[in-house]
């Protein structure tokens, strides 16, 4: 089950997905509507074109997401067995505080079947199905999903949240469907566990494959190695000391995740080590090496006194040039940073009231907070706050050495205090940076990337056994198609080039075929290989895939990506950068359709200019700079989020980006 929670993006997406397994035949996903006439996937809503989605009524345009998103998880995933999915919208959860945007549930699950890689292991039906080769229970389809169908097309004040049916990941203040539907069908493609009751999977007896790689970090030990299901229910309740362990996560994780939020307690002795955050989504971003000071309770000499909600402060100048110390309750998170602020505190730090995990985030906006602002436990405000009369000299920083959202080096799942039905276990936690895609609540960096989801199927099965964190010798790290006025431009970039021997460029009609080489007009842009399709018709929506023979003498397919011939699109364009993460450097691509002035800039969390890698007027036409991860003054920046920034007469445009050293 999704919920939301931020419904804002900063993301451009491409339509691009990668095979990695070996060269089995990629997985046909096909939606089954459920739907009545008129609603649902059958709205007949009138609706104006959208971010890449051609739909001319609400239920075509729904429809054009599902397929879309169907077609990025075929592509990356091998099986002969075609997945089906029921689909429907309906009235689910949705008021000023939240909305839930779809739940899932697997049509069957198997055991002890014909290629089982582990006996007396359950496994959903789509990945049993994909294992046994043949359908195992052909009279169910694999999974069924709902979206919430409250969700309109324009906020309501019952429902004040709308559908974005774009692909292009441009939703503004909508939700974007597209990545909902890409966490649903992970779902049910085997992305949780069917074991404990509650849980969205049904509770047939004994372990799930999904169980082997959940590692209780307070227990040491697997799901699958607990004796009791109250070890289990304890585990699904023990605050981020529940992990993935699993081989092909864990070596891809470093690469994914940024700089970790924490709080550093440097002295006295009895409470010193590193405390996890939540951060709030005003006021300044912890940075590399961070705030360092005292940390003071607040006095505030009214009812409460360590809640900080009155001014002015007793301790005013005690706390001046310290971290405030503040007791949630009382008034509002933006209320008690605004007056530690005003009290001379260059820090805050929360203590939460009841017991609970370190929180997402602390909600508020007010843009002249200017301090950095965190949350601890209850639990862990309790053990410092004895300490703080006699002097607790702390640090509010982000740990580049460590690893947001990991812990003894493990990816952290979600367990959250109390146990949430639907939710718990059964995705990532909420506190990686840059978010997942299996998180729980729906996050602005999400469009079309899967990210570490991928890991985790390859970990649970579903490019077998015998090299399951890919065969390939190379990868895929950039695939794009874009409409030019003499046809249409695909870009490329492979990992490793010297692993691959060759390279037929393959075009269909539709996302599943059938495909006809082509050849284009080669070309590069540094180290990425260029080709034009000069014969793609006006008019027509083109899909585009890669045949590439490797030097072990193997034909991989790979690559997905589709654009629309038609009038050239004369708005700027901002590519996502790649790679992303980068520890090194970075290609940065845009597009003009116009003559314009361009100021191209790499910038903080904060929109302080770090880099100009552009800066004047510029003719018409596709464009790539390189950031070498240095600052104006020539010094290399430090791991974290920044981000590139694209003005122009049109506006700005900003893609995320990560430096992970």
């Amino acid at each position: 089950m999704r919920a939301c929670k931020l419904v804002s993006s900063l993301a451009v997406a491409v339509l691009a997905c990668f095979l990695t397994g070996s060269a089995a035949r990629a997985a046909v996903i096909t939606i089954v509507n459920l739907d009545g006439p008129g609603e649902g996937f059958n709205d007949p809503t009138p609706a104006a074109p959208v971010g890449g989605n051609p739909g001319t009524t609400i239920g075509a345009q729904r429809l054009f997401v599902f397929q879309y998103a169907a077609n990025i998880w075929g592509a990356i995933l091998p099986s002969a067995v075609e997945i089906k999915c029921n689909c429907n919208f309906d009235p689910q959860t949705c008021d000023a505080s939240g909305a839930v945007l779809g739940a899932t549930s697997a049509g069957s699950s198997h055991r002890d079947f014909p290629g089982a890689p582990f006996p007396n292991t359950w496994y959903q039906q789509a990945l049993a199905n994909r294992l046994a080769g043949v359908d195992l229970n052909p009279g169910v389809n694999d999974m069924n999903i709902t979206f919430n169908s409250n969700i309109g097309n324009t906020p309501t004040p019952t429902c004040p949240f709308s559908w974005y049916y774009g692909v292009d990941g441009n939703e503004g203040s909508a939700i974007e469907l597209l990545p909902v539907i890409l966490h649903e069908i992970g779902h049910g493609l085997g992305f949780a566990t069917i074991t404990l009751a509650g849980v969205q999977m049904g509770t047939p007896p004994g372990p799930h494959v999904f169980d082997r790689h959940l590692y209780d970090l307070t227990q040491n030990m697997h799901w699958n190695e607990m004796a009791s299901d109250g070890q289990r229910a304890a585990s699904a309740n023990n605050c981020q000391n529940l992990a993935w362990d699993g081989l092909c996560v864990n070596a891809a994780f470093p690469a994914r995740l940024g700089a970790k939020p924490l709080l550093r307690v440097n002295s006295p002795a009895p409470i010193a080590g590193d405390y996890e955050v939540g951060l709030a989504t005003f006021g300044a971003a912890l940075s590399t090496p961070g705030v360092t000071a005292n940390l003071v309770l607040v006095n505030d000499g009214m009812g409460v006194p360590t809640n900080g909600c009155e001014t002015p402060y007793l301790n005013a100048a005690a706390l001046a040039g310290n971290i405030a110390f503040i007791d949630r309750g009382g008034c509002t998170f933006v209320t008690k940073a605004k007056n530690a602020q005003l009290a001379g505190a260059i820090g805050v730090v929360v203590a939460d009231s009841t017991p609970g995990c370190p929180a997402a985030g602390m909600s508020g906006v007010d843009p002249t907070i200017t301090i950095p602002v965190v949350r601890i436990t209850q639990n862990d405000g309790a053990a410092i706050k004895p300490f703080l009369a006699a002097g607790v000299s702390a640090t509010m920083t982000k740990d580049p050495a460590l690893d947001a959202g990991a812990k003894a080096g493990k990816v952290l799942m979600y367990t959250p205090i109390p146990f949430a039905t639907g939710s718990s276990v059964s995705h990532w936690d909420t506190s990686p940076d840059p978010s997942l895609l299996m998180e729980p609540f729906a996050t602005p960096e999400i469009s079309s990337d899967v990210d570490l989801t991928l890991q985790a199927f390859q970990d649970i099965g579903w490019f077998g056994a015998a090299s399951p964190c890919g065969a390939t010798a190379t990868t895929l790290a950039l695939f794009t198609a874009q409409n030019r006025d003499d046809g249409i431009l695909l870009r490329w970039q492979f990992g490793t080039p010297s692993e691959v021997m060759a390279v037929t460029v393959m075009r269909a009609d539709e996302a599943q075929g059938p495909w006809s080489s082509i050849q284009p007009v080669l070309g590069a842009d540094g180290a990425i290989t260029t080709a034009l399709d000069r014969g793609a018709e006006s008019g027509h929506e083109y899909f585009y895939r890669l045949d590439v023979l490797m030097s072990d003498g193997t034909m991989q397919s790979m690559g997905l990506a589709s654009a629309h011939r038609g009038v050239l699109d004369t708005r700027a364009y901002l590519a996502p950068p790649s790679p992303n993460p980068a520890s090194a450097s970075a290609s940065v691509s845009f597009r003009i359709g116009r003559p314009e002035f361009v100021r191209l800039r790499i910038v903080d969390v904060n929109g302080r200019r770090v880099r100009t890698l552009q800066e004047g007027m510029m003719a018409p036409g596709e464009y790539t700079k390189t950031w070498d991860g240095a600052n104006d003054r020539g010094s290399v920046v430090t791991p974290g989020v920044y981000f590139v920034s694209l003005a122009t007469s049109q506006g700005l445009k900003t893609q995320r980006l990560v430096v992970a050293r």
